[in-house]
């Protein structure tokens, strides 16, 4: 392990099939927040561990910048910026509520001026009642979307609705980077359709002679390869549907090159399992290529009571505040330290302490208490030599000695095993135990003892252990500090 250092425990880079991983996608309409962290930290783990293991990896974040939930985004900053012009139009029941989108509208009204600004009678007078005017808050939204499209033409919308995009996206690319997450292609839904994916994946079907026509619309005949239903590609409008644009993005996906493509959704899309899988068999690809992984749901508890989200209202935790809060390396360490299949309780007192029951805390204390050995032989004139301390490891016998080598030993199994489960918590857990079996070390043998050949052996010990420290946190995008 002393002569690969950083890469012990990774295996032969591109040694192994190409992947294309896509995680958090998060619609851009907001901040992050502390759900979507999990999902963020539990990918870019996945990503790393991949690539640990000998894949080439592609990081990828699919960007909605087409879907309707953009819209209610687009139409909250439009009726923001009235209010700044003041035209006191009446905000959505089902609007986004978030003080960002006060900023958004804010930057919108600096650059467009009056551009963009209608009155209250065009815009309210005929709309659907909202659902506390005693009507339906999805049609009330629906029609001032449709409403404001019409009023503003399709490049002045255009506008609004990208004022919102980019600002979001832009806020989301900067949250991820602080949290040290940073994706590979920012791949947008728009482009399915300008470079004729979904075009393609439905020719291909029809092709493939999976297509069929029912009331004036194309479905695809899902429940032929397991889907609980078949799906509609698209309706007797001729307007292409959310499946249809998942069909593209499958297939995109394989034309770019990839050998294995891997989603991360959250809990909630339990039914794109069957339904991917049912798409890639349609496609005529191999289904076996394909895997997705469910990301669990994570509970934010602060003093003992669980902390409220709500993303539409904007009375949600963002992830920026949870980094703030607790820091980078606690919050991504947390994320992933149960099983992606498990609900998680992320418990910010426990991780903010500064105690052995704080797993992160345990685990960064054995790094810098090496870091500190180092130091007081420095102090005490005690030279380290590498060479020495490997011409002296048969002095290393005693029972703390031997579980900690076997403990070192056992790291590359680790490192494959996680990334074959895409398991980050096999990582973390021999980490604490790696630590564990350090401080065990640590607090039964003196080190610094003035017998050479035995302090050569037991600093190579604490050497070697330092190194597999630093490359099983770096796998967790966890830093390894010297001082603590």
């Amino acid at each position: 392990m002393f002569e690969r250092g950083a890469d012990y425990g990774r295996g032969a880079p591109g040694s192994l099939a190409s992947v294309t991983v896509e995680f958090v996608s998060a619609n851009p309409n907001g901040p992050l927040h502390v759900g979507h962290g999990r999902g963020a930290a539990y990918g870019a783990t996945v990503a790393t561990l991949l690539e640990a293991a000998g894949h080439t990896v592609q990081r990828e974040y699919y960007v909605n910048d087409a879907g309707r939930q953009m819209d209610i985004l687009a139409v909250s900053v439009w009726v923001r910026y009235h209010e700044l012009a003041g035209v006191a139009l009446r905000f959505p029941d089902n609007g986004y509520k978030g003080d960002y989108v006060i900023e958004i509208a804010r930057k919108l009204r600096g650059k467009a001026g009056d551009a963009l600004k209608r009155g209250v009678n065009e815009v309210m007078d005929g709309l659907p009642a909202d659902e506390s005017q005693g009507g339906d808050k999805e049609a009330h939204v629906d029609g001032l979307i449709a409403r404001a499209k019409a009023l503003l033409g399709e490049a002045d919308y255009r506008r609004v609705f990208d004022a919102g995009l980019h600002w979001c996206l832009a806020d989301i690319k900067d949250d991820l980077k602080g949290f040290g997450v940073l994706h590979d292609n920012f791949f947008s839904e728009r482009s399915l359709m300008t470079d004729g994916y979904v075009q393609r994946a439905i020719d291909t079907l029809h092709a493939n002679g999976h297509l069929y026509e029912q009331d004036g619309a194309l479905w695809f005949r899902a429940t032929t390869f397991g889907d609980d239903k078949d799906r509609v590609v698209q309706r007797e409008n001729g307007a292409t549907t959310y499946f249809a644009s998942d069909l593209g993005y499958l297939l995109s996906k394989f034309e770019r090159g990839f050998e294995r493509v891997l989603y991360i959704f959250g809990a909630d899309h339990h039914g794109y399992i069957a339904r991917l899988k049912a798409a890639a068999q349609g496609l005529g690809l191999d289904p076996a290529k394909l895997d997705i992984e469910l990301v669990q749901f994570a509970i934010l508890f602060r003093s003992g009571e669980r902390v409220q989200m709500s993303t539409r209202a904007g009375s949600f935790v963002t992830l920026r505040e949870l980094r703030e809060e607790v820091g980078t390396d606690a919050a991504r360490f947390f994320y992933v330290m149960r099983g992606n299949d498990q609900h998680l309780d992320f418990d910010l007192d426990l991780a903010k302490s500064e105690s052995n029951e704080n797993p992160v805390y345990y685990i960064q204390y054995a790094h810098a208490r090496i870091c500190s050995i180092f130091r007081q032989a420095s102090e005490k004139g005690y030279a380290f030599n590498r060479t020495a301390s490997e011409a002296a490891r048969a002095r290393l016998g005693e029972a703390q000695e031997n579980a900690l080598i076997t403990e070192l030993m056992r790291f590359p199994e680790v490192v494959q095993a996680a990334a074959a489960q895409r398991g980050p918590q096999i990582v973390a857990t021999y980490l604490r135990e790696l630590a564990a079996g350090f401080h065990a070390f640590y607090n039964a043998q003196p080190i610094l003892v003035a017998d050479e050949e035995l302090r050569h052996a037991r600093l190579g010990l604490c050497a070697a252990t330092r190194q597999v420290l630093a490359n099983g946190l770096a796998l967790l995008g966890v830093s390894a500090p010297e001082r603590m």
